[in-house]
């Protein structure tokens, strides 16, 4: 049995010492045969740079690593390219004068490669050259391949201005790339975010973005099929069901892929369901845009977005659903397409993994401490409101209240609806938000071991009185009808908040 290629993106590295790889080079050769400049965005960790890699050795004649696998028999080893590879994944992009230090130390390294010494010092005239003189000493179209183009722009999201700035000189040094179009066999950029082509890409106009194309939404992850063939061995005592739940579900418009990160490390740490993906990154910046957006985090479970939407990440104008889907804490659900041709995307979570950790995340950094999670599993398991109810008045007196100064968040209802949602998200189990019924919409409903929970939540303001209380609205409107069929449980629950109080000051239920 072949051993796990845990943390190498290197094909020589995983032929040589005898790893697993998921022979992805159909997709390449695809790739390869109808294009010739392309634009790919995944999250991290989903095999791009071993992607980038695999391309690099095809065209240089590294014949020998590709035995066995499908392009073997199908490309024309007699033919190589000189290979310029750029990757942005390591160095210091904290200042223009870094930036501009590793470029060059990048294209130092092509230099030695292909022993060519380029005279040029600034990094866009310096690539130009590199390139000129190796179509020429070669004799030779040449292949360029960009890994993580956007890094130097995300390490520095927070500054606007130095990452507007580094934009402009990334846009000047890709743009490059346009003029020598008679040098060049094959280019391809790969990245986390997809930025707006009129900014970053407005001087390489002729990419084809196959980051929503069909035809390559396998080219990076792994297929359930994949799973089959390359770590049937490995899985075979495995729970299948659950590893499905917990790691696929990633989905660019194709067949859905597992993580391939999840997967390997899964394997290695004895079948242990763990967030291993999630734990390689800190979410931080996503965390400062929901709570300055005030988004209300049930919709995170069904948000509909455009194409524009989903294309419209820039330093100085950044939606929180793009950035969400192109990180990879979302993905494409469902697609549809409306009469005038355009398509519209309704996106969610991928899988539990994500889910769980989001929101897990998300209540850690509303309340500024770890949450412990097994009393509210029991209270829900026992059908125990009243542990339940004072286990979220615990909850919301931990909240820092410079949480509450100089907003209004203590005013609007969905923020304590979000906090009771991601409280009860990040321990799995089943929640619908905004539960749409024939008399209107339930704000919140929990299933859970063939039981219901049906919340209706009001916010008091400062001097209002309670006109109706919010679980006589539950029973009016008779929400719990949907549910009748569906649990042996059915428990209805008003709550109250205060906007002074900032905590819940009353609340009712009832079991039906």
């Amino acid at each position: 049995m072949k051993k796990l290629p845990i943390g190498l993106n290197s094909l020589e590295k995983i032929v040589k010492e005898n790893k697993v790889y998921v022979d992805k080079t159909k997709y390449i050769l695809q790739l390869i045969e109808n294009g010739d400049y392309y634009f790919l965005s995944r999250p991290r960790r989903f095999g791009k740079t071993l992607t980038v890699d695999v391309l690099m050795h095809l065209f240089e004649g590294h014949k020998e690593l590709f035995e066995g696998l499908y392009i073997h028999d199908k490309w024309d080893w007699s033919k190589t390219y000189p290979v310029i590879r750029i990757d942005f994944s390591g160095g210091d992009f904290s200042s223009k004068k870094g930036f501009e230090e590793r470029v060059l130390t990048l294209l130092e390294k092509n230099e030695e490669k292909l022993e060519i010494k380029c005279e040029k010092k600034n990094p866009s005239n310096c690539f130009d050259e590199l390139i000129s003189k190796a179509y020429k000493k070669f004799n030779s179209k040449v292949v360029v391949l960009i890994d993580e183009y956007d890094k130097p722009i995300l390490d520095n999201i927070e500054k606007q201005e130095l990452a507007e700035e580094l934009r402009d000189l990334l846009s000047n040094f890709y743009g490059v790339l346009k003029g020598l179009d008679e040098n060049l066999r094959f280019v391809l950029l790969t990245g986390v975010s997809k930025f707006s082509k009129v900014n970053l890409f407005s001087k390489l106009n002729n990419l084809t973005d196959i980051t929503l194309s069909r035809r390559y939404s396998a080219l990076c992850g792994y297929t359930e099929d994949e799973l089959d063939v390359y770590f049937n061995d490995y899985l075979k005592d495995a729970d299948r069901d659950k590893i499905k739940l917990w790691y696929n579900g990633y989905s660019w418009l194709g067949e859905r892929v597992y993580n391939p990160f999840d997967i390997l490390l899964f394997i290695s740490k004895g079948f242990s369901f763990r967030p291993y993906w999630f734990e390689t990154g800190t979410p931080t910046f996503l965390m400062k845009m929901i709570r300055k957006e005030r988004y209300f985090i049930p919709n995170l479970e069904n948000i509909e977005a455009t194409d524009a939407i989903l294309g419209s990440f820039d330093v100085y104008s950044m939606k929180l659903e793009a950035l969400l889907w192109q990180t990879g804490y979302l993905t494409i659900k469902d697609t549809h397409i409306l009469p005038d041709g355009s398509n519209v995307y309704m996106l969610s979570y991928p899988n539990l993994e994500v889910r769980t950790s989001l929101n897990t995340h998300i209540i850690n950094f509303l309340t500024g401490k770890d949450i412990k999670k097994t009393q509210l599993f029991n209270f829900l398991s026992d059908g125990d409101i009243e542990g339940f109810i004072e286990n979220l008045k615990s909850l919301f007196a931990s909240i820092p209240y410079s949480n509450f100064t100089k907003n209004e968040i203590a005013r609007y209802e969905g923020f304590y609806g979000s906090v009771i949602y991601s409280y009860l998200a990040s321990i799995g189990i089943d929640l619908i938000g905004e539960d749409i019924t024939n008399k209107g919409r339930i704000d919140l409903t929990v299933l859970f071991d063939n039981k219901a929970y049906i919340f209706e939540f009001k916010v008091l303001r400062k001097g209002e009185k309670l006109d109706k209380d919010p679980l006589t609205q539950i029973k009016e409107k008779r929400y719990f009808e949907k549910y009748k069929d569906k649990a042996k449980e059915i428990y209805l629950i008003g709550i109250v908040f205060s906007e002074e109080e900032r905590n819940i000051v009353k609340h009712k239920f009832e079991r039906c």
